[in-house]
């Protein structure tokens, strides 16, 4: 088996044998460690591997038995399986609910605007359409356009502060 055909057949595979690695091995290092080791070994028995029907399959039970010998092995200290490890990329419901919370106040704010800054707001801010896009779109003269639109991003501060700092007294 050329190189090239190996490839074809691997590359598809390998994220896949990566995230059973990280599963299995939870450190990042590890885990690309033993996804290149198991590239290495299937690279050696290149020339057996059209004699299998799934080379997914086979790709994937290759790296979790190397996986497990790895962690049965404990060869190296940071494949310890630690809480610490993990990384949890998703927001807690607290810091969830504050962002629903904020985005309700800022809706809410926006919904209050004279027309054009409204407008303009959701064009600029929200759709990310460049000034020209907005001046064709609204009609409005270009010095119109950014006024208004400082004057929404101006009462949308104010009115976040004045919410944030509510019961706040300055001494």
């Amino acid at each position: 088996m050329k190189q090239q055909a190996f490839l074809d057949k691997i590359n598809p595979v390998k994220d896949k044998m990566y995230r059973l690695a990280l599963r299995l091995l939870i450190s990042k290092e590890a885990a690309e460690d033993a996804t290149q080791e198991v590239i290495f070994k299937l690279w050696a028995r290149k020339d057996k591997l059209k004699d299998y029907t799934n080379v997914e399959a086979f790709a994937m039970t290759t790296t979790k038995n190397y996986c497990l010998d790895e962690l049965k092995a404990k060869k190296n200290n940071n494949l310890r399986i630690v809480h610490q490890n993990y990384e949890n990329n998703s927001i807690s419901l607290q810091r969830g609910l504050e962002v629903k919370d904020e985005m309700h106040w800022v809706d809410k704010i926006v919904n209050e605007l004279p027309e054009q800054q409204k407008i303009a707001f959701q064009l600029r801010d929200i759709e990310q359409l460049e000034f020209e896009e907005i001046i064709e779109i609204t009609k409005m003269k270009p010095t119109a356009v950014r006024v208004a639109l400082s004057r929404a991003r101006k009462k949308i501060r104010e009115s976040l502060t004045n919410k944030h700092n509510y019961g706040i007294t300055k001494n």
